[in-house]
């Protein structure tokens, strides 16, 4: 089986490969995603290492001259999707959408360089790590309010997990009464009881409109957009981004680059635990202009490992959340902890499993001495492959697939992780 289903993942990688790129899946996600292709990267490199660099060149092609790496890339329109290029009107070339999505980037560059022996004269790793400097120095510069190293988002689509209840409270406050008509395209595709509700997508195409109306400013976007929380998810990503790229740097002796970075590092460090929520006993995001904590325990809270963050005691907290889940989920890990508010085992990000957090919960895990958990959920996530399929993601309950079928990065976790 283990043959036949690699061999299958990279059926799907190839057919979904558009030239120098690969869309998530065929008609549903019809362009170039941020975070997906990084992962894809690592498929790819299972089998095809030269056009695993290719798909993070072609990613960087769209980085915006401020240093922002777009959340999509429209390489060619498609008029099966919105929003699409036109309703973002960002005015770029290749035209792109107006946000980010998670810096995993110069996570992804240092595993494949180093995968390759670890070369510090490698031409590719040195352009993707100067694209990589600029995209870090962005957020650092519009993205960390507070000063304390973690990561602000200004729409839930930065996240890469768009309908997570942890966006409730701050969507609820977000005006819609302007947004017009639309036709949305992605329940054409797939079952709607798998997507956003109609009165969450308003208040996404809501804050689009606040930031094409904006011109696209991300300072004023950042101060003064309708949507702003400290995302748990990404701060604990560029965290470890930061790490990563920061072992580049001493690679490449760029000393001025690990001065910068190893201050980052430790203002993040120092600053995460603003995320902590000892009711749950886990890391959660906060809402900028409250300062409330969504108090939800997600997949993201586990990063906490992958970041190399938390005390003794605050590790134990989280195993100990982990623990819990597994009262109500056959399967680790769900985006969602059953019983939190809106939780949904077929929605989403409400509760299904997402290979590509998992992963990165896994290796965290790992590193910090658990290798139960980590082998535990690899063995999960292989299990929902070989019984339902290469889905978008997963019910941690029946491991039914949800999402979109033939799905790029879990085709390509399987290849370069669960299916090993």
């Amino acid at each position: 089986m283990t043959q036949d289903l690699s061999q299958t993942a990279q059926e799907i990688l190839r057919r979904n490969d558009r030239g120098g790129y690969t869309v998530p899946t065929h008609g549903l996600y019809p362009y170039q995603w941020n975070w997906d292709s990084a992962f894809v990267a690592l498929g790819f490199a299972e089998f095809d290492r030269d056009r695993a660099w290719q798909e993070i060149e072609t990613l960087v092609s769209g980085q915006w001259e401020d240093g922002m790496i777009p959340h999509i890339i429209f390489h060619k329109d498609d008029p099966g999707y919105f929003p699409g290029p036109s309703v973002w009107a960002t005015g770029k070339t290749p035209p792109t959408s107006g946000i980010t999505q998670p810096p995993v980037l110069a996570t992804i560059v240092r595993k494949l360089w180093e995968d390759e022996g670890a070369d510090p004269t490698n031409p590719r790793m040195i352009a993707l790590y100067q694209a990589c400097v600029k995209s870090h120095r962005w957020f650092h510069t519009y993205r960390d309010p507070l000063g304390n190293g973690l990561v602000m988002v200004t729409h839930n689509w930065e996240t890469g997990r768009d309908n997570s209840s942890e966006w409730d409270d701050a969507l609820a406050r977000v005006d819609t009464s302007g947004v017009g008509t639309y036709q949305r395209r992605d329940t054409g595709h797939v079952d709607a009881a798998m997507r956003p509700t109609a009165v969450e997508y308003d208040r996404y195409v809501a804050i689009l409109q606040f930031g094409r109306t904006s011109g696209w400013n991300h300072r004023e976007i950042a101060d003064h957009g309708p949507f702003r929380m400290l995302d748990v998810g990404m701060s604990m990503e560029l965290l470890r981004a930061n790490r990563d790229l920061l072992v580049l740097a001493r690679a490449l002796h760029d000393t001025e680059v690990v001065a910068e970075l190893e201050a980052r590092i430790a203002l993040s460090e120092a600053g995460m635990d603003w995320l902590w929520y000892e009711g749950v006993g886990a890391y959660c995001s906060r809402d900028v202009v409250t300062g409330e904590s969504s108090g939800l325990v997600t997949n993201a809270s586990f990063l906490a490992f992958y970041a190399g963050v938390g005390t003794q005691a605050q590790r134990q907290r989280l195993i100990a959340a982990l623990e819990r889940m597994t009262k109500s989920a056959t399967y680790l890990v769900p985006s969602l902890e059953a019983g939190s508010r809106a939780y949904d085992h077929k929605r989403y990000w409400r509760g299904p499993i997402w290979l590509v957090v998992s992963y990165m919960v896994a290796q965290g895990l790992a590193e910090a001495g658990h290798d139960d958990w980590a082998e535990r959920i690899r063995t999960d996530s292989r299990k929902l492959i070989e019984l339902s399929g290469f889905y978008e993601s997963f019910s941690p309950e029946t491991g039914a697939g949800s999402g979109g079928p033939d799905f790029s990065w879990t085709a390509a976790m399987w290849l370069a992780w669960c299916g090993k």
